[in-house]
């Protein structure tokens, strides 16, 4: 089980991907969106001020390094918050967590036979994958960078952590949910609903 993407919301888009991008070495995948009514998308390399000019609206930009995937959705908030985070499963513990999921009578959509939205009732939510040759590969290679923490600040981190930890049927404490190589940590005095990035940690 790998935590390899998550999904943020915020008002400063361009201000938070130039900060994957400038500062923390992360590439461009692509910028999805509209001009008038088709849907178009945009690879690295046209700037802000072109799709300005082609009357381009965004609807999310897409960012990778190493064995971690990151989209940035526009959003009312100006601190980014995490829509939902994404993880890679065996078939089993996908099996099994879809079955937890259908016993707290949580939300549960399929997207495409790709990968499963389920809600964790605790402002955000998870998408999960079957295995991906592409991740494993990307994990098991030497110098790739992987998070090793994720902080996120809530009103309620006990809460979001143990809707976390009974989903995906592993043990918490002190807020803090240790998932392969990566924790998440979720820490007081932040917004209800969804959690807002507070830190990252990548190795």
């Amino acid at each position: 089980m790998r935590l390899f993407h998550y999904h943020l919301v915020t008002r400063r888009i361009r201000d938070v991907e130039a900060r994957y991008i400038a500062k923390l070495g992360f590439d461009l995948v692509a910028r999805h969106g509209r001009i008038g009514e088709d849907a178009v998308a945009f690879e690295a390399g046209v700037p802000w001020n072109e799709l300005d000019r082609r009357g381009f609206k965004l609807r999310l930009s897409e960012l990778e390094r190493g064995a971690v995937n990151i989209v940035v959705q526009p959003g009312q908030w100006e601190l980014p918050r995490v829509d939902h985070l994404g993880f890679v499963l065996t078939d089993t513990d996908l099996q099994a967590t879809l079955a937890r999921a259908e016993q707290h009578d949580l939300r549960i959509q399929e997207h495409g036979g790709r990968r499963t939205f389920v809600s964790t009732n605790a402002g955000y939510r998870l998408e999960l994958h079957p295995p991906r040759e592409w991740i494993d590969e990307l994990v098991a290679a030497e110098n790739v960078l992987r998070l090793a923490e994720l902080q996120l600040r809530t009103d309620d981190p006990q809460g979001k952590a143990e809707a976390l930890a009974d989903l995906l049927d592993l043990p918490t404490a002190n807020a803090v949910v240790e998932i392969g190589e990566t924790i998440v940590r979720f820490v007081a005095d932040g917004p209800q609903g969804r959690p807002e990035l507070h830190g990252e940690l990548f190795v």
